[in-house]
């Protein structure tokens, strides 16, 4: 053989060992994807439909649903945060519900780090985990990780906090809103810790707590997430969640805020400020006059309303969701789009 042929039969050997490199290199990203565990996330504003349709999916596709509610880890807070009935729980497994007393703790860290541990729990057992909520903060946290921030400074956050009682945690929202408006804008000015940590973040680090949380993180790559946010149209979504809350009241709510209150609701910061529970808080506190009960029912729908708004803000900036107008799409047909999107690349 000469060089010539050689030269020729080795160039040869070498662009066959080259395509079967890149075919070889192509088969195992494909084979990595595939082996991702795939979650199903549905979120959507509160009153829009997302918990009846999340548990038909899940009693007809072997699916467990993980609470992504801060409220519903409360034992007790049942009828203010629509948690699932006992009988709804016994269809279908429900995670992240009842898991705390009214007195502890509970933030998005500890979500977190739980949620993640449900997830592998219920795929072992072979199932899907369907994670369900309106909470745009857990779920974020969620897909891209835990917010980072400096370690609390004591002196600086009880300064915050005085300064929060003498003039008013309406003021300290107004300074924050200055400050950092996209993130103000999730909240509300009765936020008290959210407030505290947001202003104490920014004076100790001179940057803005939206730009800061989740600065150059991923989507973590062990779980393929299938996101979906469920919505109405405006109109239709506010007449449901007026129709909720006097479903709520009706369903004993102020009774469920009595007896909470007796076993320290108000020592809970972030508890007490839940929507139904600190307008029934007020009202409880008054002369409870007729006229007091008419205000408590129309701040309660208020802030209802105004909740709906902030989590279709939140969402809007949220790339990994989908949206799915329910006004638009009966439950079949969106149980059925949600089921082909996530058998479609198993």
């Amino acid at each position: 053989m000469t060089i010539s042929e050689t030269t020729v039969e080795k160039k040869e050997i070498e662009r066959i060992f080259l395509g079967f490199t890149i075919e070889a290199q192509k088969q195992l990203t494909s084979n990595l994807q595939k082996s991702k565990k795939k979650i199903i996330v549905i979120a959507g504003p509160t009153a829009c439909g997302k918990s009846s349709l999340a548990m038909s999916l899940a009693q007809s596709h072997a699916g467990e649903i993980i609470s992504a509610d801060s409220m519903q880890v409360y034992r007790g807070m049942d009828i203010g945060t629509a948690k699932a009935t006992k009988e709804e729980r016994e269809l279908v497994k429900h995670h992240l519900i009842d898991i705390r007393d009214i007195k502890e703790n509970f933030n998005v860290v500890d979500f977190y780090y739980e949620a993640r541990h449900c997830c592998q729990a219920v795929l072992a057992r072979e199932n899907i985990p369907l994670i369900v909520g309106g909470s745009g903060f857990y779920l974020h946290s969620l897909l891209f990780g835990p917010p980072s921030g400096p370690p609390s400074v004591p002196e600086l956050r009880s300064a915050l906090e005085k300064e929060g009682e003498e003039i008013g945690f309406e003021c300290l929202y107004e300074r924050l809103f200055q400050l950092d408006p996209q993130y103000a804008s999730t909240i509300t000015n009765h936020d008290k810790q959210k407030i505290v940590r947001a202003l104490e973040i920014i004076t100790l680090t001179g940057k803005k707590v939206s730009k800061l949380s989740w600065k150059g993180r991923r989507k973590p790559q062990n779980y393929d997430f299938r996101c979906w946010f469920l919505h109405r149209p405006r109109e239709l979504l506010y007449h449901r969640i007026e129709n909720r809350c006097d479903q709520m009241i009706a369903n004993g709510l102020l009774d469920e805020v009595r007896l909470l209150d007796e076993r320290g609701l108000r020592q809970n910061t972030s508890a007490v400020q839940a929507i139904g529970y600190r307008q029934a808080i007020e009202f409880l506190d008054s002369k409870q006059s007729k006229e007091d009960y008419r205000k408590f029912v129309e701040n309660f729908k208020q802030a209802s309303r105004n909740y709906a708004k902030r989590q279709f803000t939140w969402f809007r900036r949220e790339p990994l969701f989908r949206w799915l107008d329910l006004d638009m799409h009966d439950p079949e047909v969106a149980m059925e789009m949600i089921r082909q999107d996530y058998e479609s690349s198993l």
